[in-house]
């Protein structure tokens, strides 16, 4: 698990937030996890040559097994 954080700030239309938000809302999570849950997958999905570390895909494993 990451020790440490660190903002990212994103753009996005008011009306997709919302939806966005009531969506995560019914399922319990915050948006902050939804999205550190796709950008997990996604870099394992998309690390073509990099070597990534054990901890990340671990990571994207086990939110798999949780859905």
């Amino acid at each position: 698990m990451e020790q440490r954080t660190a903002r990212l700030t994103i753009l996005i239309d008011p009306r997709k937030k919302k939806l966005f938000e009531e969506i995560c809302a019914q399922q319990d999570l915050t948006p902050s996890q939804v999205v550190r849950r796709l950008i997990r997958q996604y870099m394992v999905d998309n690390a073509g040559t990099i070597d990534l570390p054990d901890w990340l895909v671990r990571g994207a494993q086990r939110s798999e097994e949780t859905e």
